[in-house]
């Protein structure tokens, strides 16, 4: 069932049932205001059923069916566009073998002849059940055994010793203070002490 911009789901027969009802109003000669407040709606929304009911009764009041634009895609080319999307960047034509939202959507328009933005692709993907994955960043000679021996011997050694487990400072000088005999004199205030 289709939802509003706050997420709530929308009961058209209910919605029908109102416009109906604000038909019948009309019809035993009640004001477009009368049936706003009878009904608990706008009076733009009563202004509208009222042109409506006028010009083509109370069929004009009737459910379109559905909210929202129609979907571009039908089925089978979703059926389609998950097939390619499974086979790989490569297999179609791709240099590295990495989904991008740009791919995806020439993939997409490759297949169906539907053009989608790219940055709206995410999306049809995200309802697909498609997540983001970024692919780790290693370097090829990244040598496992290597790295492993470092983290065992090297690094613990490193943090047992004293210098390591002393406060660093990020400064090569010393932060002034008040009573430090080094900032006496300096400036027009350094020789002055509060009081």
């Amino acid at each position: 069932m289709p939802t509003t911009g706050r997420g709530s789901r929308r009961d058209f027969a209910a919605l029908e049932a109102r416009r109906l009802q604000a038909a019948k109003l009309f019809a035993q000669g009640e004001s477009q205001a009368a049936v706003a407040r009878a009904l608990g709606v706008t009076t733009a929304a009563t202004n509208h059923w009222h042109q409506a009911w006028q010009t083509e009764g109370r069929t004009g009041l009737r459910a379109a069916g559905r909210a929202g634009r129609k979907p571009r895609l039908e089925p089978k080319q979703w059926a389609t566009i998950e097939r390619g999307l499974r086979a790989g960047p490569a297999a179609h034509g791709f240099s590295t073998d990495v989904w991008t939202l740009s791919r995806v959507a020439t993939l997409i328009e490759r297949l169906t002849g539907v053009v989608h933005h790219p940055g709206h692709v995410w999306r049809l993907l995200r309802g697909m059940g498609w997540s983001l994955q970024r692919p780790a960043r290693r370097a090829r000679e990244r040598d496992e055994a290597a790295i492993a021996q470092w983290k065992t011997r090297r690094w613990a050694q490193l943090k047992k010793t004293p210098a390591g487990a002393a406060r660093g400072s990020s400064s090569r000088t010393k932060v002034a203070s008040p009573s430090s005999p080094s900032s006496a004199g300096r400036g027009p205030r350094g020789a002055k002490r509060r009081s």
